[in-house]
């Protein structure tokens, strides 16, 4: 999760200066290839889908996103909507900053991120205003610009910060959804009924399992099933179908290639080890 605070505090702390302001409309299914980028900036989505992927890392962005990226960074983007993809491209430049502590400032600059949020109107307005007045020279124009840059970065991080606070689970949720895969291992378990249970989306629990715990929520199901099948293997009691049964594999050739997977052996060799020594 994105430290709002720091961000905030960032852009508070560092020497910038808006560069250029732009509104760009993207047909369906276009790609952009392979770029390295020149500038700090933000892009700010209207409308459509994008899949963007910078330094190997591969974003989507809906209505609402809002992306940072810095200078020297690899970047791609395929439009994956069937209507256009709109956004703002704002652009920047920071001074570097040699102090230690402006550092620390410099080094929060320097990364990508996403921040997905509702589409504000209050955020689009400023936008238009700011492009509106981007190009105009003079410092009182200057200032201007500043300011409206900087009332939008108040409104996305605002928003931001209020959507995590309704949509984020406390890691007692997941710890909760950890236990009852370790006891209802041996059932059915789908994504759709883990995340149901545990009153998210498929997509909202895969997300934040995968956040707390490293794995997402299948992996750690089948990772659990192994290592309870593993143990029954150890105690020489069981013959191999029916420890596939009893960690919920009623296909013992399934459970064997799944088995194989995890540990390189076959449960038959690993039962065959487990004699020799």
């Amino acid at each position: 999760m994105i430290d709002v605070d720091q961000l905030a505090n960032t852009f508070a702390s560092s020497h910038y200066e808006i560069h250029e302001v732009n509104r760009l409309v993207i047909q369906p299914r276009s790609i952009l290839r392979e770029f390295k980028t020149l500038k700090y900036g933000f892009l700010f989505v209207m409308r459509g889908e994008a899949r963007m992927t910078v330094n190997g890392t591969i974003y989507e962005l809906q209505s609402g996103s809002v992306f940072h990226a810095a200078p020297g960074m690899k970047m791609d983007s395929r439009v994956i909507s069937e209507t256009e993809y709109e956004y703002y491209a704002v652009f920047y430049g920071a001074d570097k900053m040699d102090d230690a502590k402006e550092q620390d400032v410099q080094n929060a600059l320097d990364v990508h991120f996403k921040m997905d949020q509702a589409v504000n109107p209050r955020i689009v307005e400023l936008l238009a205003m700011l492009q509106e007045h981007a190009y105009h020279s003079g410092g009182m124009e200057k200032l201007r610009v500043k300011q409206l840059f900087l009332s939008i970065l108040v409104e996305v991080l605002m928003g931001y910060r209020q959507r995590e606070s309704v949509t984020s689970p406390s890691e007692q949720v997941i710890e909760e959804a950890l236990s009852y895969i370790n006891v209802n291992y041996m059932n059915p378990l789908t994504l759709d009924e883990l995340a149901e249970t545990h009153g998210m989306n498929s997509k909202q629990f895969s997300y934040f399992f995968h956040k707390y715990t490293g794995l997402r929520p299948i992996d750690y199901v089948i990772h659990h099933r192994m290592e309870k099948a593993r143990d029954l293997l150890k105690s020489g009691n069981f013959l191999i179908r029916d420890v596939a049964i009893s960690v919920g594999y009623p296909n013992p050739l399934y459970f064997s290639r799944v088995f194989k997977n995890k540990f390189g052996v076959s449960p038959s060799a690993y039962a065959d080890q487990l004699e020799r020594h």
